[in-house]
């Protein structure tokens, strides 16, 4: 018989992985890597839509009940046949406290196993989104944990190593054979991966090498040299260097992702600012000011080269319960802005720490920073490792931060109970660092997540959004736009998720 030619896809991204725990952190390049192994009981496909992944089919068999038909014949690559109970023992560990991926269980009360391969999600609530949640919940064997003494997620927020955190045993296309971290890791195909039979995907990449390189330059450079074959995170200066090249081509759209500022409107004190006994943020005009003072167009035109969509939206267009009412922003006005740090008590403005992620729009927030410094807000701006920064979000240490939040559910929920929400609501699944909280907002959020008319639905979205845009429990600013750059001859499909399946990618 002959041998499968091998195809090397080497991707280079900004920033690797901060854990190898599927259910730990839920971040966008942690994802990436752990989804190529792990697998999900839906699959959101290159189309964004759902698809069968290791549930064949699914029903609401009644209205707090969904059935999950698994697929048959599936193994981990440690040899362990896929069942039933994997997919519960999955489930229960991402509502577990250390869990980061709660969100996506929100109102799952339980699981029942009805055989070995048919699994009930139980909801306290009706859900019709449960299909589109479980898209993100990739599942784990139920004895390769409880053995490796992972059986609940690690603790990434208090930096917890443990065996799952750096070992991995899924049923996905792809087994991890070297990790360097922060530097590359290497994948081999899965030879015992259902989906190569079941013709599940049209890719053949025999090994993916995800190589972290931080630099701009650098990544450009070696997309240009030939030494990878895509890069991920494209600098926007750039852009049209890279489309000159007749061996290489920019792949351009809109991602699902906003970029917002948020700030400690809890803390009595803030240990990086200059005033002590009070917290600025507290005050509304202030996080007004913050968003009066920032011009968006020229951080698009000048900083971003065009890269973004100005946003008064925490969605895009692309989630259900976005509207036009919902997406107006407060207009740039250094003038209004001082005149509202005036009436704050803070005339002569004041200082406070800003952290930010290196690697995917650190400029933005250098470009921020300046503009903030325009009226009297000096912000000490921090640029840190992405694994740093998520951990100082989920420690709740920073005081002032820009952060980009995705939608994979496509529905809005995700985002008013993960960001918005007060954490009372959102639980260990918060990315509300900055402590928002209005108890109506609440009310209203949990009136979304059963409302069962599309309509009424929306309409409460769209009450909860204003609600929170007008007291400015964050700012936002843009939804980002993602291009990639590929040489010639790899067929791969833009997605406005910015998740690359390497399961579909051809290369010649």
């Amino acid at each position: 018989m002959a041998q499968t030619p091998a195809r090397v896809f080497r991707f280079a991204t900004s920033t690797d992985a901060a854990t190898l725990d599927p259910h730990a952190t839920n971040a966008l390049f942690t994802y990436l890597i752990v989804s190529q192994v792990y697998e999900p009981l839906t699959h959101r496909g290159d189309d964004l839509k759902l698809h069968p992944g290791l549930a064949v089919r699914w029903e609401q068999v009644e209205p707090t009940r969904w059935r999950f038909h698994l697929r048959d014949g599936v193994k981990f690559s440690g040899g362990e046949s896929f069942e039933a109970e994997d997919a519960a023992f999955s489930l229960a560990r991402v509502k577990a406290p250390t869990s980061n991926y709660g969100i996506y269980v929100d109102t799952v009360a339980g699981t029942e196993v009805v055989d070995r391969l048919t699994l009930d999600v139980i909801t306290r609530t009706p859900d019709a989104t449960i299909p589109d949640k479980m898209s993100r919940v990739l599942v784990m064997d139920k004895g390769w944990s409880e053995a490796n003494r992972s059986a609940v997620p690690q603790n990434f927020g208090q930096r917890e190593e443990t065996f799952a955190a750096r070992n991995t045993n899924g049923t996905g296309p792809f087994v991890i054979t070297r990790r360097e971290v922060d530097q590359r890791t290497v994948m081999a195909r899965n030879p015992a991966w259902w989906g190569t039979e079941a013709k599940a995907a049209p890719g053949n990449v025999t090994e993916f090498q995800y190589i972290v390189l931080n630099s701009d330059s650098t990544r450009v450079a070696a997309l240009l040299s030939g030494e990878v074959d895509m890069v991920h995170v494209v600098p926007v200066q750039d852009i049209e260097r890279i489309r000159r090249d007749p061996k290489l081509r920019v792949l351009e759209g809109q991602e699902n992702r906003t970029v917002f500022l948020a700030m400690n409107q809890e803390a009595d004190d803030l240990s990086s600012s200059d005033i002590r006994g009070k917290n600025p943020f507290k005050d509304v005009r202030v996080r007004q000011a913050v968003a009066h003072a920032i011009d968006v167009e020229t951080l698009k035109r000048r900083t971003l080269r065009g890269q973004a969509v100005p946003t008064g939206s925490m969605w895009t267009q692309f989630v259900n319960g976005w509207t036009p009412e919902t997406d107006r922003r407060l207009p740039y006005d250094r003038d209004r802005a001082r005149a509202l740090l005036a009436e704050a008590g803070y005339g002569q403005g004041f200082a406070i720490g800003f952290d930010c992620p290196v690697g995917t729009y650190d400029e933005a927030c250098q470009a921020i920073t300046a503009m903030l410094a325009q009226v009297g807000i000096k912000a000490s701006l921090n640029l840190v490792p992405n694994s740093q920064f998520i951990g100082r979000i989920q420690r709740r240490e920073s005081q002032f931060y820009a952060l980009s939040w995705g939608v994979p559910t496509f529905d809005a929920l995700y985002t008013l109970r993960a960001v918005m929400a007060s954490r009372a609501v959102g639980g260990s699944a918060s990315w509300n660092a900055g402590g928002y909280a209005n108890a109506e907002f609440d009310a209203l959020v949990k009136r979304v997540e059963s409302e069962t008319d599309p309509e009424t639905r929306r309409g409460l979205i769209a009450r909860a959004h204003a609600l929170h845009n007008a007291e400015l429990g964050h700012v936002p600013l843009y939804h980002m736009m993602i291009p990639w750059a590929v040489r010639q001859g790899v067929a791969v499909t833009h997605r406005a998720d910015n998740q690359v399946q390497v399961r579909e990618i051809r290369i010649d």
